[in-house]
């Protein structure tokens, strides 16, 4: 398992030790052992270039997950599953909505995004958003899915 965390942002510090962590335990929970994944952290600014470059929505998000399984060069790199892309501002934003600490956000949103990566998907059927959240849950938690 190769998981590479940078931190592209200013504006909040990021622990690169619990990312990869957490990265670890949410690959390993979806039986991708053998991944390579990298994980960016960067600012409102940057992610809302990249959601208005790749979706064609000019405003920032909180999470992008790009994954290397699909398309054309699908095959070049079996193992390089992709990167997800989190914004640490919104992150901030939505931890304090919520009332929890920016680290859960930034938890949640890296798990998120993994769970992308391994295929899952919140935007179909009710079963599909719901299996997804367990997932999330569960393995936030520390349970297997």
């Amino acid at each position: 398992m190769e998981i590479e965390v940078r931190n592209l942002q200013r504006k909040f510090p990021v622990d690169r030790e619990r990312a990869v962590a957490l990265a670890g335990k949410a690959l390993r929970a979806v039986g991708l052992e053998n991944a390579q994944v990298s994980i960016v952290y960067v600012s409102d600014r940057r992610i809302r270039e990249m959601n208005r470059h790749y979706r064609h929505r000019n405003a920032p998000t909180d999470v992008l997950a790009f994954s290397q399984t699909e398309g054309e060069h699908a095959g070049i790199n079996p193992g390089l599953m992709g990167d997800v892309v989190i914004s640490v501002e919104t992150a901030a934003r939505q931890a304090s909505e919520e009332g929890h600490p920016l680290e859960n956000e930034l938890d949640l949103l890296a798990v998120h995004g993994i769970l992308h990566l391994a295929g899952f998907d919140h935007t179909g059927s009710e079963a599909e958003i719901r299996k997804m959240e367990r997932w999330t849950k569960k393995i936030l938690q520390g349970r297997r899915p």
